[in-house]
């Protein structure tokens, strides 16, 4: 097992179809005991205990600085450690530039890089104690391309946040023993983007990708166990690419 008496932490982790429960599910597969965070309504407990009873779910809005110190105290009084963060949860917006309002930055900016931000803060300090972790920041190939097919520029710009955000942590933490890195997904097709795209445009990207499908939540999933495992031991600071080849640079 790869992960055998490590705890990890996974926001916006509860869609059935989404990055966030495919990580959680690969994690937990190696042994790892995963505490899955996410708003009410999706309902975060029912997902973690569709990983089992050893593991936890948990109500917390990754925005807000008090809910989010509430939940990593939680784990840490529960477990006793946090081993392993995947900052997961963001949102997107199919917004033209001079169309994204004030409300719509705010939202995407928020959940994408404050909540990266405010996540990684709350654990560094129990992570610092123990000399070792593993950060993993969800970004997205729109922030290196500059623009997605689905999210607005102002989800290129939070995503570009999160691995500048990343990369500076990493710097910082080394000495610590605490690994950041990135990875930037292509289009994937998970709850985010289901009922966004028609078949027969699924059909037309997956033409113009290297190896000739559209991603799927295992293949991202299987980038974080790789991150948060002892096998990329002298990787920070990174982004890894996961896109079939979409941008190859």
């Amino acid at each position: 097992m790869l992960l055998a008496d490590r705890v990890a932490l996974i926001t916006g982790g509860a869609g059935p179809n989404g990055l966030g429960f495919a990580t959680a599910r690969a994690l937990a597969s190696q042994g790892a005991r995963v505490v899955i965070t996410d708003l009410e309504a999706a309902r975060p407990a029912e997902a973690a205990a569709r990983l089992g009873p050893q593991h936890a779910g948990l109500v917390a809005n990754v925005t807000v600085k008090a809910e989010v110190e509430a939940a990593v105290a939680r784990v840490l009084e529960q477990f006793g450690r946090i081993d392993i963060l995947v900052n997961n949860a963001g949102i997107t917006q199919p917004r033209k530039t001079v169309d994204i309002s004030d409300s719509d930055y705010d939202a995407v900016l928020d959940v994408s890089l404050r909540g990266t931000l405010l996540c990684s803060q709350a654990v560094i300090p129990a992570m610092q104690k123990r000399r070792s972790g593993s950060i993993i920041c969800i970004s997205s190939v729109s922030a290196q391309r500059g623009g997605g097919i689905l999210g607005g520029p102002h989800y290129s710009a939070a995503k570009a946040g999160v691995l500048g955000l990343a990369r500076a942590m990493a710097r910082e933490l080394g000495p610590d023993g605490i690994r950041v890195n990135c990875i930037a997904p292509g289009l994937i097709l998970s709850d985010i983007n289901k009922d966004k795209m028609t078949d027969e445009r699924r059909a037309e990207i997956a033409q113009t990708i290297p190896l000739a499908r559209i991603g799927v939540p295992a293949d991202v999933a299987g980038a974080c166990l790789f991150l948060a495992s002892d096998l990329s031991g002298y990787c920070t600071g990174i982004t890894l690419d996961v896109n079939g080849g979409m941008l190859i640079h």
